[in-house]
């Protein structure tokens, strides 16, 4: 198995990868935990803590999965969980509103040129004239649950093509798949790493593209409590900074393939760690590659993706119409686009 880290990529990659190597701020061996799901969009998460970026910042991580974003939240309003990576959902805003939570950061965006989530159709929606998301009017779409980012993306596809569609919450991802794959629902979008090994078992169908509908999409954030926001500004900084020394890693040999063939073996392996666990590492490396997305550096977050996102939630009465962005999010810890 191979084990490659930033300071391997040094030697291989030059002093662009040098430069980007900066020692966070150190908080003093604090416990904590963090949310991910397994998704390759979670990469920064596993890369830090396999790469020991966690500990060198201060940090003591212990990870903790989830199937859904909503859970999530809770978990990090109740104080369970201490930081997370995750979409946007209705419940995180109402936290937010409530003083418990804040968004301190992007993961994952969409960005042109690269791959990114995909829609799809069932196989009985396919044959049935399913093929495109024009053909959406009066299908049903799955989502884990009202007001989840899946809500978001079929609500503003469907208004984009002047259609309606059918919701259906049916709360975990793998649930979701299982009423795809059967034809319960008829439509989905989701990461490529889950839709591209979909279709090609031919259960279901790739009819199109997330980012032609909402381009710039800002998928993903980073969050924590209002109290680490407000009150643990090191314990941020450190995470923050630990966080982003593994996004640079996965960017640079994922996307960038600034150590070529082996570092994206090499990472491979560290992600099968925590995504497609089930699968042999042979069978689960295509999904993990197919999945590649560019993860946000510096976990630098897209405001106007953020506040598109908030009125988007508003509008449907999903979230109060007094909620601002300041409620929402504390733009003081990385860089603004």
């Amino acid at each position: 198995m191979h084990k490659f880290n930033r300071r391997q990529a040094i030697g291989l990659v030059g002093g662009a990868t040098a430069a980007a190597l900066a020692a966070p701020a150190i908080a003093q061996n604090r416990k904590i935990t963090v949310g991910a799901l397994r998704f390759t969009s979670h990469a920064g998460t596993f890369v830090a803590y396999e790469n020991s970026y966690f500990t060198e910042a201060g940090v003591d991580v212990e990870l903790k999965f989830f199937q859904a974003a909503q859970p999530m939240a809770v978990a990090i309003a109740s104080g369970d969980v201490d930081f997370g990576v995750t979409a946007i959902s209705g419940g995180l805003i109402s936290l937010a509103q409530k003083g418990a939570v804040k968004v301190i950061g992007g993961a994952l965006s969409e960005e042109d040129g690269i791959d990114g989530q995909k829609i799809l159709a069932s196989d009985a929606a396919f044959q049935a004239g399913l093929t495109a998301p024009s053909g959406l009017d009066g299908k049903t779409f799955g989502m884990s649950t009202a007001g989840s980012s899946f809500h978001y993306m079929g609500s503003k596809i469907a208004a984009a093509e002047g259609v309606s569609v059918k919701f259906k919450p049916l709360q975990k991802v793998g649930a979701i798949i299982g009423a795809l794959k059967s034809g319960q629902i008829d439509a989905w979008s989701i990461v490529p790493h889950i839709a591209k090994p979909l279709a090609g078992s031919g259960a279901v169908h790739i009819i199109g593209n997330v980012s032609d509908y909402i381009p710039n999409y800002q998928v993903t954030t980073v969050f924590t409590s209002e109290k680490n926001a407000s009150g643990e500004a090191d314990l941020v900084k450190s995470f923050l900074g630990a966080y982003s020394n593994g996004v640079a890693d996965y960017n640079s040999t994922m996307i960038d393939k600034a150590a070529g063939e082996y570092g994206v073996n090499a990472m491979v392996d560290l992600i099968h760690k925590y995504v497609y666990t089930d699968r042999e590492r042979e069978k689960a490396a295509p999904g993990i590659i197919n999945g590649t997305m560019r993860l946000n550096e510096g976990a630098a977050l897209n405001m106007a993706s953020v506040e598109d996102q908030l009125s988007w939630f508003q509008s449907e009465g999903l979230v109060d119409a007094a909620i601002t962005m300041d409620t929402l999010v504390n733009p003081s810890f990385v860089e603004t686009l």
